[in-house]
This record gives C-alpha cells, structure tokens and sequence, in this order.
C-alpha cells in the first residue's frame, strides 16, 4: 500500500497504549500523577526506561498522542508540544542559546517575538536583523557563534516569503540550523523538510485548535540539524535513535524546567481539531484568495498584501513553496490610520479580535494593537505600518465576507 495520504496518517494515528475500553478517541486525562505497583516500577519510568508516563507536567497521554498526530502531519523526526506559540519559541531558544552566542533574524516578525528577542541581551545573546530577501546579507550575517537563523514563512503582517530553500544551502554549508515560524502556512499545504527547515515553530492556536479552542504550541524537530558544534546540545546524548539532542534537552531538562506545558483538555482539542485541518485550510485559503484578488484594485484600497496575486513579488516562490496555497491571511492598505479605524468599525461580519485562522473571520489594525507598545523606531525596523489592516478568513461564506467588506469601504 502507498504512503497514506494526510488526513489519513492523521486521523489513523495509532494510541501510544490501546484503550483499555476500546475508545477510537483517546478519553482526557485531566489527572496530574500516575500510579506504580511497586518502587522499581516508578524508579524505571523516571529513569525513562518503560515509556510510562509520571507526571503530567513532563509527559501525558492526551499531550502525547497529539503529538504523535503532529509527527503524522508534519513528517517529523518529534514533536514538543507547550501552552502556546510563544512557548515554543523562547524554549527553543533558551535550548540552544548561551552567552556570546548569536541569532541571525528577519525584524519583520510577530510582535511579540520581536519583543522577546530584544530582550535576549539581558541574556548576553545578540540578535543580528538582516533583510531575509538578501541571501548574502544573511551570509555575511552568519559565524561560528550563531546558534540558528530565524524567519516565518510567511511574514506577519507584511506577507513576505523568503527564498528558503537558497538561504538553507547557505546555512548548512557554515552547519547553522534554520528555524522557521510555519503557522501562516500548515502541513497540508507546505513541506517545510523540503523547503530546509530544520526545526518549525508552530502556533497551534490558530489552524490546529479546530477554531480557537484553545492555546498551544509545537516545536516541530525534523532531525536533520548539526547540533554539535552548538555548546549547550553537543554534550547532550542522544537517548535513542531518531532522538535529536534538542529533543533530549527540551524534554529532558528545558520544557519540564520552564513549565510551559499543554494541558490535556488542549491536546485533545487539538487533537481533534487536527483531523478536520486539511477541509477547513482548503475552505479558507480559497475564500482568502478570492478575497485578496476581488479587492486588488479597489479604488480605495492602497494595496492588497497576498502572497498569491499574480502582482506579488513573492507569487513565483509561493506557488513553489506552497501549492499555490499560501494561507488564510491577507491585508489592505487604507491610507491611514484613521480611515482604517472608520473601515473597521463599519464592517459587520468580520470581527475586531486578534487571533489568526479561528473559524470565524477577524479583523485587526496591528499598529494600534499588537505593536501598540512599541516605538516609532522600533516599528520602522519591524516593518510596522499605520494604515494596514490584517484580515484573517474563517468559514463564513466568501459571498458575505466580499460584501461586508465592499460595505464598509463604501460607508467608511
């Protein structure tokens, strides 16, 4: 028989233990400890030697079976799953980083991934911005203190993709990992192994959750990193086969010793809501097509933000990258901010709300409310600009979302 294909792999994701009644989804086990039959039986699962779970803050049967799902989805060597997107990426980061030790990023990130890595120099690691469309800037950029190079897919709000695949070929040539932030783009549409990726850094809040049932976090390793010229993983071994050492240290030591754990109730959510992923990503980066290109054009519209209009500059690389499916996402340029907010406040479909990919479709101003915090300058170097508006497409019918829009340029 063939590879299943991905709903398949996902949906028939076999339990770590079979049920013991037989249950085709796994119950909750909303429990914090787990019962031994005798002291050499607890002794063995803390030494990790049976695979038995001991305490829900470093493994659980929900939080592992997601994960396994996960693994399914993505094709990954393992999967880390925490209490959201951004516990994923400050674990990773307090895995591999150390003092004197670098991290090579793209500034046009997610507010509060700007915010976290400006605050690594308290931690002594410095974070080098370069332009991620300029491969030998990101050369130059690079030595032998750099513990990885840092971008998403797909940049939010600015809907940039960069050339993956030529800044992979830099990077494994000087052996320095790249990790991406893949949540605007899933699975089902985006092989990011394919692409070089070494590690994802996914949101599971957003297309995962099944419509924003809750927050989560993966750290997506595909195992195919050179961690030993990294200081803080080169010591660290490798406990069985098709283990990187990052995944040893994040379970080992990083996730248990920072916390940040999923909760069963989420893993079962996401569990589930990762079997119907594939139906609702193709209902809504249809509609977020049609959208972007019904408004390319309008006459008060600046400009539409979508990386799979035919005028994009990143329309070539998408359509390799991403099957011609480059998400739910896109935004309008207004004019300013103020015309942005009489926009906005007129619709009457869409939703004020942050969040990405729900089931419902929201509407956002980011300069006024992801990045309210941060400076004039610090917004220039982020690429933040005041009249953009980020619509994120949810189930509704296209047809309604269409209008709600025309209606609210119209009124505004």
């Amino acid at each position: 028989m063939k590879e299943p294909r991905f709903s398949t792999r996902v949906i028939d994701t076999v339990f770590a233990r079979p049920d013991a009644h037989g249950a085709i989804t796994l119950p909750v086990y909303r429990n914090a400890a787990f019962e031994f039959p005798d002291s050499e039986s607890i002794a063995a699962a803390f030494r990790g030697e049976s695979g038995r779970h001991t305490y829900s803050r470093v493994s659980n049967p929900n939080v592992t079976n997601f994960e396994q799902k996960a693994s399914a989805a993505s094709g990954a060597e393992s999967v880390v799953a925490l209490s959201s997107g951004m516990a994923a990426i400050t674990n990773t980061f307090f895995a591999i980083a150390s003092v004197g030790s670098n991290i090579v990023s793209s500034p046009h990130l997610f507010g509060n991934t700007f915010s976290f890595f400006r605050s690594l120099a308290a931690f002594g690691v410095e974070v080098r911005f370069v332009d991620a469309g300029d491969v030998e800037q990101i050369a130059a950029a690079v030595d032998d203190r750099t513990c990885a190079f840092f971008a998403e897919v797909v940049t939010n709000p600015h809907m940039e993709v960069a050339d993956l695949p030529a800044i992979s070929k830099i990077l494994r040539v000087r052996g320095v990992p790249m990790i991406v932030d893949t949540t605007i783009v899933p699975w089902c549409a985006f092989d990011a192994r394919r692409a070089g990726i070494d590690v994802e850094i996914v949101s599971t809040t957003k297309y995962i959750s099944g419509g924003a049932t809750g927050t989560g976090g993966v750290i997506v390793d595909h195992g195919t990193a050179d961690w030993s010229r990294n200081p803080r993983l080169a010591a660290v071994p490798e406990p069985s086969a098709g283990v990187s050492s990052l995944t040893a240290k994040l379970r080992g030591e990083t996730v248990r010793n920072l916390g940040a754990v999923m909760t069963p109730d989420t893993a079962a959510t996401h569990s589930l809501g990762l079997e119907t992923l594939l139906v609702r990503f193709e209902r809504m980066s249809a509609s977020a097509n049609a959208l972007a290109r019904r408004f390319e054009g309008h006459p008060k519209v600046a400009r539409v933000g979508y990386p799979g209009l035919d005028s994009s500059p990143y329309k070539a690389l998408s359509d390799s990258l991403f099957t011609g499916r480059p998400g739910a996402m896109f935004t309008l340029s207004l004019g300013s901010r103020e015309a942005c907010f009489r926009f906005m406040d007129a619709l009457r479909v869409w939703r004020r709300a942050t969040n990405l990919f729900d089931n419902k479709s929201l509407v956002i101003h980011p300069s006024s409310t992801i990045y309210c915090t941060f400076t004039p300058e610090m917004k220039l170097t982020a690429g933040i600009e005041d009249d953009l508006v980020r619509f994120s497409v949810g189930l509704e019918d296209a047809g309604d979302l269409a209008e709600d829009i025309e209606n609210a340029l119209r009124n505004a």
